[in-house]
C-alpha cells in the first residue's frame, strides 16, 4: 500500500500536526492467490483428492470445484502461503462449484511463520461468508494485514451441505527495514550538535515483542526534558516531560495504550507532537493529550536510544529492561533509523548484537476454549531420578480453573495445581486430608506466567514466575501416574480426575515433563496424548476491556468470554454504566413524589456529563431548580477603574457544561442582579462606553442589566420609565452622591448564568458600588410533556439517523386504542432497530447488528390499548438488550460473545410509522428520549400532515400525580393538583398541614351559621353551610402528644349528637359515638396502650351504617372493625372542634373532662369527609366559619422537637430572625437599597369574642 503523508501545521491555533493517509487502492489490490503454486495451499484435511486445497481458488472449477475437508474433521482450516510477507487489503470467499457446500461464517488468522497464529479482528473478528455456492462475498479490511501466512477457519456452513470453499486475497508486496534486538542490545542515533530541540515531532515504528517489558525509545536532556516509549506489563506506555528542573515532574505525562502486546505479532506505533499537543496511536487506537508544564519544545541531549537505555560510559549496561523482539520501519522526524544502521552510517552506534532480520522463536501456544470440557492429556515421561518435574507457561483472564491434575502412584492420592480466586494453590488430595499451599500474586491478569512443579522425596515444590518457591509435605513418597491432565479433566472422570470448579480457559505453551519438551504438533496430529476443545498454534486471548465499553468511568474487568463493569461510585448503573441513577430535573423528581430539598440531577442523563447537586423548590406549581455559586453575599467595590477594573468570577456548584445542559432543558431561567451605586456609573454618558458589565455562560460580554432586553445598554428603570433622572437610561448613570439602585432580574436564559462581573468606575472620591448576584433559578422541564398525536396510519415524524452504534436507550410514554402499530424504526443496509405494539398486550423490541434479528417481547396481563399512558424503555448495548414496560418484569437478553457489536444505520429515524408507510401508530407519544436527548415532537408535528401537536390526558398518565384526595386538573402542557378537597397541601397534595396546640388552644369549624338555623332550622340552606353524613363519616388525622387525658377531635350536631376522639387518663385511644340522645353512647377503645408517647400516630375512622372501621398506624399498627348500636345519621352537623372544648353540656363526663384539659401537642392533616379544618384555618383568613382560641403555631409534627415557640405579651406569636453580623455601614447600604429579602411571618387574624390572636 502506498501512503502519502500530508503535514498541516496550525501554529496560530497551537494545535497538533495532522497526518492524512491517502490509500492508493488501485495499486495495492491485486489478486495474490491465483498465481500461487499448489504447494502454497494446505488444509487440515481433504474429503478426496479432487477436493484438495489447491483447488480452492476463486472462480476456478478444477477438481471437484473447490476444497472440502473430511466430514470427521472437527476443526477444519484452509491455509495460504503467500511466499513472502505481503500487505493484504481485502479477502473474498466462494462456495464449492456445483454443490451445496459453502461456508457462511469464518475466522481469518495470520502468521509470519505458519505458527503462532493471530486472529484478525474486524469489529468482532467473525466474517460473514456465503449463502450459496456461486456468489462471491468480498470483505475490504479496515486495516491491512502484513504477513506471509493466512488461514481461513470455517465456523458455520450450509446445514443441508458441508464445508466448501474457494478464496482469494488482494494486496501487494510489502517491504520493510527490520532490526532484531536480543534483550541486551540497542541502537543509538547521535545528533550532529550537542542537543536537539524540537517543537514538533513525528516518530513511527512497528514492533513485535517476545516479552511484556522493554524500552523501545528513550531520549533526555539536561534541563529535565525526556521522552520514553516502552512496554510495561504488555501495554505501551509513553512518558513525556517538557519542563524545567525547578519543578521536577510538573510537566511529566504518562499515557498507556494497548494490551497483550507480547503476542509475537506486529503492532504499529505513531507519535505526533506539536508544542503541547500530542497524539499517540497504537494500531487502530488513538489517544490525544496535552502535556503539562510551561515548555513547548522537547530538548534531547546527544542521542536517542532505541531498544534500551544504556548507562553513560558503561557499554552493555542498561537502566531498564531492554526490548526483546523486532522493530521495523523506524522513522524519527523523517529519518529512517534502521536504514542508516544497515548502511553503517556514523550517526548510528550499535550496542550489543543488533541484526537486520527478524528471528522467530518457536513458541507454539495452545488455546483451551471451554471452561467445562477442554483438557490436554500427556503421558508422564520417565524421570532420571525419583519424583517428577513439570514446567509450563499460561495466561488467562479467569479467576478459577484447573491447570494440572495427576494421579499419584499411591492411590487414591492426586496432585492438583489450580487457579482459585486468582491465586495459585497446589494441593494433594487424599480421602482424609488436603494439604495445600498457595503461591504468588494474581495470575488472571492476561500476562504470561511461568510455573514449575517438582517433587523430591516427601516434598512438592511450586515456583511461580520469579517468586520464592513454596513447598508442601506429603505423607509418603510420590510418583506421578501414567498421564498428566492439563487444563481440565475428561468428562468420564478417568482415574479420578475431576474439575474442582471449572476447567482452564486460556493459553499454554512451553510444556515440559521431566525436562522433556512436549511437541504439541504431534498432539494435534494425534500421535501424542489426547485432547478436547483445544486450538493449536494460536493464543486466542483477547482483551475485552480494550476499548473500554464501560461508560462514565466504570471499571472494566473481564473473564475469557465476557467483560464486566463496576459502576460503584459513578452515579450510573446498567451493564455498561450507561444509565444515570438520578433524575434529569427537579420536575422529574416532583413526578416521582419528591418534596423540596437538595437533589442530585443529571441534566444529560446517559450523556457524558455527570450528576450535580441542586436545590429543588417544590412549594409552588412551578418547580424551581436553584444552583448556587461562591459569592452570594453583597460585595462592596471601591478603587476600580476601566483600566484596572474589579473582576469577580463565579464558580457554581455545577460545571459550565452541566449548567448549559440544565438551562437548555428548562422552560425558563432567572437570575437576580442587585446593583447599587454612589457616584459610580454603568456607562460613560458622553460616548456610551460601558464602565461595568457582566459575562454570560459562553464568555460573551453583556452590557444590558437586570430587567432589560439583550443588546441594549439600558436598565429596568428605562423600560419602566421611572429612572431617577429621565435624562439617563440607568439610575447609576445620574452619578449622584446618594445611593441609587439598578437592581433587576436577568431572564434571557441563553445568556445565563452570570459567570463574571466587571466593575470599573469606583475610583473617585465617595465613589463605590454594591452588588450581589443571586443563584441561578430555572423552572420546567421542556421534555416532560413534549408530545405528538398521530391520527393517520401513513403519517410519521422523521428525524436524523439514530447514532447508536454501541449503545442506545430509548424511552417514551404512549397511549392508544388501536391493537398494533410501530412506535419507531431506523434502518441500515442490513441492520435495523424497531419498537412496536405488536398486539393489544405485547410490546416488541427488535434489532439486527449483523448476527441475525433479535426480538424481545413483554406481555402485559391487561391490554395496553386502553387509552391510558404507558411507559416504555428499551436499551441495547454491546453487552445486553432489555425491554421494560410500566411495572412489568424486565426482559433482557445477553449479547453473544465474539459477534458483531456495532449497529450501523443510515436511514432517517421514523417515529410513529415506518418508511413503507404501513403499520403506523395511531395515538399519542410523549417524552421521547434517545440516549438522553429529548426529541422535539411538537416542533416536527407542526409541519407534518396527519400529526398534531400535544396530547390530551396528562392526568391519566399516572394515578399518583396528585395524592391524598387531590384532584388532577389538565393544563395545556402538563397538569396542576387541586388540593382543596385534601387535608394536605403542596404541588402534589403530599405536604402535611400541621399545627401545634397548647392547653388553651382550639380550632372550631362551623358547618352552618347559627343565625340561619335559629331563624328556620328546617329551611334548606346553601351546601356551603350544610353537611349531612347520610350514615357515613370519614375521619383522618395524625397527632403527637405526651398529655393524657386529652381532647383530639369532637363533632357536634344541632340535635346534640356527637362524635369524640379522646385520649383517656391512661393515654389509650377512645372513640365515642353518641347518635341517640336517649341512649348511652357507643365507646370503642382499641388498645390499653398509651398513645401519649411522643410518637406520631395516624388515625383513620370510616363509618358506613353500623360498621366502624378503625386504622391506627405508626406504632402498633391496628386494623379493627366495630359495630354501632344504630345506623342512624348525624343530622345537621353544627361544628367540628380540635383541642379544648368548653361550655358543652350534652356530652358524657369523661368526654367533658378530656375537653376541659384540651390538647397539648401537634395535630396534622385533619380531614372530616371533604373538609380540612386546619387548611381552613391557615388559608381562609378572616372566614366567619373558623374560630381560633389560644395560641397556635404552624409546624411540622415530624420535627416538633426542633420547633421554638415564642409568645409575646399581646398573645401574638413571633419568630426570631437570625441575621448575619454585617458591619453597620453595609447594613445601612442594604437598607437604603431596599434589597434585603425579608420573609415575614404570616400573621393570621381571625375574629372571636375576646382579644385578637395571631398564628405563626
Amino acid at each position: 500500500m502506498m501512503v502519502l503523508k500530508l503535514y498541516i501545521l496550525y501554529p496560530t491555533m497551537n494545535f497538533i500536526q495532522h497526518t492524512l493517509f491517502f490509500t492508493l487502492t488501485d495499486i495495492c489490490n491485486g489478486p495474490l492467490v491465483s498465481m500461487l503454486p499448489p504447494a502454497s495451499l494446505e488444509s487440515s484435511s481433504q474429503s478426496s483428492v479432487s477436493n484438495a486445497p489447491h483447488f480452492a481458488k476463486i472462480n476456478r472449477r478444477d477438481g471437484a470445484g473447490g476444497w472440502s475437508p473430511q466430514v470427521t474433521d472437527s476443526q477444519p482450516w484452509l491455509q495460504l502461503d503467500l511466499r513472502d510477507r505481503m500487505e493484504v487489503t481485502a479477502v473474498a470467499t466462494q462456495g464449492r462449484y456445483g454443490s451445496s457446500d459453502w461456508v457462511s461464517g469464518y475466522l481469518l488468522l495470520f502468521s509470519d511463520t505458519g505458527q503462532a497464529w493471530k486472529q484478525y479482528r474486524q469489529e468482532d473478528g467473525r466474517f460473514v461468508g456465503n449463502v450459496n455456492a456461486d456468489s462471491v462475498i468480498h470483505h475490504k479490511l479496515s486495516h491491512p494485514i502484513r504477513s506471509r501466512f493466512l488461514r481461513f477457519v470455517p465456523l458455520d456452513w450450509n446445514p443441508s451441505g458441508w464445508v466448501g470453499l474457494r478464496v482469494e486475497v488482494y494486496g501487494c508486496a510489502y517491504k520493510s527495514d527490520v532490526a532484531d534486538f536480543d534483550g541486551r542490545s540497542s541502537l543509538l542515533y547521535r545528533f550532529n550538535q550537542k542537543s536537539m530541540s524540537t517543537v514538533k515531532d513525528v516518530i513511527s515504528l512497528r514492533f513485535k515483542s517476545h516479552q511484556a517489558e522493554g524500552v523501545l525509545l528513550h531520549g533526555e536532556g539536561q534541563r529535565g526534558d525526556y521522552i520514553t516509549l516502552e512496554l510495561h506489563r504488555g501495554r505501551l506506555a509513553l512518558y513525556l516531560n517538557l519542563g524545567e528542573f525547578v519543578t521536577p515532574g510538573s510537566g511529566r505525562v504518562a499515557v498507556t495504550l494497548g494490551s497483550l502486546l507480547d503476542d509475537q505479532h506486529w503492532h504499529s506505533v505513531l507519535i505526533e507532537r506539536f508544542n503541547k499537543q500530542v497524539n499517540l496511536t497504537m494500531d487502530t487506537h488513538t489517544q490525544h493529550f496535552r502535556t503539562k508544564g510551561e515548555g513547548d519544545s522537547l530538548e534531547v541531549d546527544y542521542e536517542l536510544s532505541f531498544g534500551g537505555i544504556p548507562l553513560p560510559g558503561k557499554p552493555g549496561t542498561f537502566l531498564r529492561k531492554n526490548f526483546h523482539g523486532c522493530i521495523e520501519n523506524l522513522y524519527y522526524n523523517g529519518i529512517n533509523i534502521i536504514d542508516l544502521a544497515k548502511r553503517r552510517k556514523p550517526q548510528i552506534y550499535s550496542v550489543g548484537n543488533v541484526t537486520f532480520s527478524c528471528s522467530e522463536p518457536q513458541l507454539v501456544s495452545t488455546t483451551f476454549l471451554s471452561s467445562s470440557s477442554s483438557f490436554l492429556s500427556l503421558p508422564a515421561t520417565q524421570s532420571a531420578s525419583e519424583g517428577f518435574a513439570v514446567r509450563f507457561q499460561f495466561r488467562t483472564w479467569n479467576p478459577d480453573g484447573l491447570l494440572l491434575s495427576t494421579q499419584l502412584a499411591l492411590e487414591p492420592q492426586r496432585l492438583e495445581l489450580q487457579i482459585s480466586n486468582s491465586r495459585l494453590p497446589c494441593k494433594s488430595l487424599t480421602q482424609k486430608t488436603h494439604p495445600a499451599v498457595s503461591t504468588g500474586h494474581r495470575v488472571n491478569d492476561g500476562l504470561w506466567h511461568s510455573v514449575s512443579l517438582s517433587s523430591q522425596g516427601l516434598q512438592v515444590t511450586t515456583t511461580l514466575d520469579n517468586e520464592p518457591s513454596s513447598t508442601i509435605e506429603l505423607g509418603d513418597h510420590m510418583e506421578a501416574g501414567n498421564s498428566l491432565y492439563f487444563g481440565g479433566c475428561p468428562s468420564l472422570n478417568i482415574l479420578g480426575c475431576k474439575n474442582p470448579t471449572l476447567a482452564f480457559q486460556g493459553c499454554m505453551r512451553l510444556i515440559s515433563i521431566n525436562s522433556q519438551p512436549m511437541d504439541l504438533n504431534r498432539v494435534q496430529q494425534g500421535r501424542l496424548g489426547n485432547y478436547r476443545e483445544l486450538q493449536f498454534d494460536t493464543c486466542g486471548i483477547h482483551d475485552r476491556c480494550l476499548p473500554n465499553f464501560c461508560e462514565h468511568g466504570g471499571q472494566c474487568s473481564q473473564s475469557w468470554n465476557t467483560f464486566y463493569c463496576d459502576c460503584s461510585g459513578t452515579g450510573y448503573t446498567g451493564a455498561t454504566c450507561h444509565n444515570s441513577i438520578y433524575e434529569a430535573s427537579c420536575e422529574a423528581y416532583r413526578l416521582t413524589g419528591g418534596s423540596s430539598g437538595f437533589f442530585s440531577v443529571d441534566p444529560d442523563g446517559s450523556g457524558p456529563l455527570g450528576p450535580t447537586q441542586v436545590y429543588c423548590n417544590m412549594t409552588e406549581y412551578k418547580v424551581w431548580t436553584v444552583v448556587t455559586h461562591n459569592s452570594t453575599d453583597p460585595v462592596r467595590v471601591q478603587g476600580s477603574t476601566l483600566q484596572k477594573p474589579y473582576v469577580m468570577k463565579f464558580n457554581y456548584s455545577a460545571s459550565p457544561e452541566q449548567l448549559m445542559a440544565l438551562v437548555a432543558g428548562s422552560e425558563q431561567c432567572r437570575q437576580e442582579v442587585m446593583y447599587g451605586c454612589r457616584k459610580s456609573r454603568l456607562f460613560n454618558t458622553r460616548d456610551g462606553t460601558p464602565l461595568s458589565w457582566w459575562v454570560d455562560q459562553g464568555g460573551e460580554r453583556r452590557t444590558y442589566w437586570g430587567g432589560f432586553l439583550p443588546g441594549v445598554q439600558q436598565c429596568s428603570c428605562s423600560l419602566e420609565e421611572n429612572c431617577m433622572d429621565m435624562n439617563y437610561f440607568c439610575n447609576c448613570d445620574a452619578d449622584t452622591d446618594s445611593w441609587a439602585n439598578d437592581t433587576g432580574v436577568l431572564s434571557y436564559k441563553e445568556h445565563l448564568p452570570v459567570s463574571e462581573i466587571v466593575i470599573g468606575d469606583t475610583n473617585r472620591t465617595g465613589s463605590e458600588a454594591l452588588y450581589r448576584i443571586g443563584p441561578l433559578r430555572c423552572y420546567g422541564d421542556k421534555s416532560v410533556w413534549n408530545a405528538a398525536s398521530f391520527y393517520q396510519e401513513s403519517s410519521y415524524l422523521h428525524f436524523p439517523t439514530l447514532q447508536a452504534e454501541l449503545s442506545a436507550d430509548i424511552s417514551f410514554y404512549f397511549k392508544t386504542s388501536i391493537p398494533s402499530g410501530v412506535f419507531l424504526e431506523n434502518l441500515g443496509l442490513k441492520h435495523f432497530i424497531r419498537l412496536e405494539l405488536s398486539s393489544p398486550s405485547v410490546v416488541t423490541f427488535s434489532f439486527d447488528v449483523g448476527n441475525g434479528p433479535v426480538v424481545l417481547a413483554v406481555k402485559s396481563h391487561v391490554p395496553l390499548n386502553d387509552r391510558q399512558w404507558h411507559y416504555l424503555r428499551a436499551e441495547r448495548s454491546v453487552k445486553e438488550a432489555s425491554l421494560h414496560v410500566d411495572q412489568l418484569p424486565l426482559r433482557f437478553l445477553e449479547a453473544p460473545s465474539d459477534r458483531h457489536l456495532r449497529l450501523r444505520l443510515n436511514s432517517q429515524l421514523f417515529v410513529g410509522g415506518t418508511a413503507a408507510r404501513q403499520s403506523g401508530f395511531l395515538g399519542c407519544i410523549r417524552t421521547l428520549t434517545i440516549n438522553s436527548v429529548t426529541f422535539n415532537l411538537e416542533e416536527r408535528a407542526k409541519m407534518t400532515p396527519g400529526v398534531s401537536v400535544g396530547c390530551p390526558g396528562h392526568c391519566s398518565s399516572s394515578s399518583s400525580l396528585c395524592h391524598n384526595r387531590g384532584r388532577c386538573i389538565e393544563k395545556n402542557s402538563g397538569y396542576v393538583c387541586d388540593c382543596s378537597q385534601s387535608a394536605y397541601g403542596g404541588p402534589s397534595c403530599k405536604e402535611e398541614v400541621s399545627v401545634s396546640f397548647d392547653r388553651e388552644s382550639s380550632v372550631t369549624y362551623t358547618f352552618q351559621e347559627p343565625f340561619s338555623v335559629m331563624q328556620n332550622r328546617s329551611s334548606k340552606t346553601s351546601s356551603d353551610y350544610r353537611e349531612s353524613s347520610r350514615a357515613r363519616e370519614n375521619i383522618a388525622f395524625s397527632f403527637m402528644t405526651t398529655q393524657s387525658p386529652a381532647m383530639l377531635l369532637t363533632v357536634n350536631t344541632f340535635s346534640q349528637q356527637y362524635i369524640a376522639v379522646i385520649l383517656a387518663r391512661n393515654g389509650s385511644l377512645q372513640i365515642w359515638y353518641s347518635i341517640h340522645v336517649d341512649r348511652k353512647p357507643d365507646v370503642f377503645s382499641p388498645s390499653p396502650s398509651s398513645l401519649a408517647d411522643r410518637r406520631l400516630h395516624r388515625i383513620r375512622i370510616h363509618r358506613q351504617g353500623k360498621d366502624v372501621y378503625l386504622q391506627v398506624k405508626e406504632g402498633d399498627d391496628m386494623n379493627l372493625k366495630y359495630s354501632l348500636s344504630s345506623d342512624a345519621e348525624l343530622i345537621s352537623i353544627k361544628s367540628l372542634t380540635l383541642g379544648k372544648v368548653t361550655g358543652v353540656d350534652a356530652v358524657d363526663e369523661e368526654v367533658m373532662r378530656a375537653g376541659s384539659k384540651g390538647f397539648i401537642g401537634c395535630l396534622s392533616s385533619v380531614q372530616f369527609n371533604h373538609m380540612a379544618p386546619l387548611k381552613a384555618v391557615l388559608l381562609n383568613r378572616g372566614s366567619s366559619l373558623v374560630t381560633v382560641r389560644g395560641h397556635l403555631v404552624e409546624s411540622n409534627c415530624g420535627t416538633l422537637a426542633d420547633l421554638t415557640i415564642l409568645h409575646s405579651q399581646s398573645g401574638i406569636v413571633v419568630g426570631e430572625v437570625v441575621q448575619k453580623d454585617d458591619s453597620s455601614v453595609m447594613c445601612d447600604i442594604i437598607a437604603m437599597l431596599c434589597v434585603m429579602i425579608v420573609r415575614p411571618y404570616a400573621n393570621l387574624t381571625v375574629t372571636r369574642q375576646g382579644p385578637q390572636i395571631g398564628l405563626l
